[in-house]
């Protein structure tokens, strides 16, 4: 209470389905704290699991959780304190700013590198369950935050996938998972495989076009098929080639068939192959460029 001014507006950097972020500072320290709407079952055993989850894990392109207070009827979480925002915000908010290529591929590899470790690392395994560029926070210098872990699950030790209840956000979700229900690592993939499509992209998951709805990912895949990805671009006058293997990876995300997705620690090694490889380019053409 103390930190947030006891919990006035003003505080507020963010709102979503279950809390409310409140900037506030501890011990001259800046902090996030969330607190839960409405404090039912459900919204118990969100915050339960996020905690669990959040205080088993390390990783500098994970948020981290600091600390929490479940001495009050409304339980509350504070988290390091992430300044810019989120990724949504970036790619589409009311000042979305325009980021080099090098940079959103990055911010790709990183949230690759943050999932390859929930899936490979933790144990057992955590399927986040709602990746979204809305759930990805970035800092002063636009590293990667995956935050958000009230809907994740812990995959049973031992299993390949469990079934669940159908949720998730719009646009992100896998066919696969909604048609069987049964949920898997390879549904972050899917779900990763959109956010990577909006970074290059600059195009929202689910977005009203005239009186249609459209989906982000069904268009490129249309686009794919059709050998004309220039339908979903918003030409950048970037390294066309560069961009058509980054839709590679994404469309190998985005395969129907939830086995035939690659790992998430395969696609953090491809995209970094391809930071590598524009290190490389630019290096050249400055050297070029020294030499003329």
């Amino acid at each position: 209470m103390e930190a947030t001014s006891n919990f006035d507006a003003k505080h507020i950097v963010g709102e979503g389905g279950n809390g409310t972020v409140y900037k506030g500072t501890m011990n001259n320290r800046l902090v996030a704290i969330k607190i839960c709407k409405t404090i039912g079952e459900r919204e118990r055993k969100e915050f339960g699991k996020e905690i669990l989850i959040l205080s088993q894990i390390s990783h500098k392109n994970i948020v981290r959780l600091l600390g929490c207070c479940l001495e009050v009827e409304i339980p509350i979480l504070v988290y390091e304190f992430i300044s810019e925002g989120t990724l949504f915000n970036l790619l589409h908010g009311t000042h979305a700013a325009r980021i080099s290529l090098a940079t959103r591929l990055r911010i790709a590899y990183e949230i690759a590198e943050a999932l390859a470790y929930l899936h490979s690392w933790a144990s057992p395994p955590i399927v986040h369950c709602d990746v979204k560029t809305s759930n990805i926070l970035l800092n002063k210098n636009l590293v990667a935050k995956v935050s958000d872990f009230g809907a994740s699950m812990l995959a049973p030790i031992g299993e390949d996938k469990f079934v669940t209840h159908i949720h998730g956000t719009r646009g992100y979700l896998d066919p696969e998972y909604i048609q069987t229900g049964q949920l898997t690592v390879k549904s972050d993939v899917y779900r990763f495989g959109v956010v990577l499509l909006e970074i290059i992209t600059n195009k929202k998951a689910f977005y009203i076009e005239g009186i249609h709805a459209r989906s982000l990912a069904a268009d490129f895949l249309s686009a794919m098929k059709e050998n004309n990805i220039a339908l979903i671009l918003d030409g950048d006058g970037e390294s066309m080639v560069l961009i058509k293997r980054i839709m590679e990876v994404a469309r190998s995300c985005l395969n129907m068939e939830g086995e035939r997705r690659p790992e998430m620690q395969e696609v953090a090694v491809k995209l970094q192959a391809l930071i590598l490889e524009m290190e490389n380019v630019y290096t050249d053409e400055i050297n070029l460029v020294i030499q003329k």
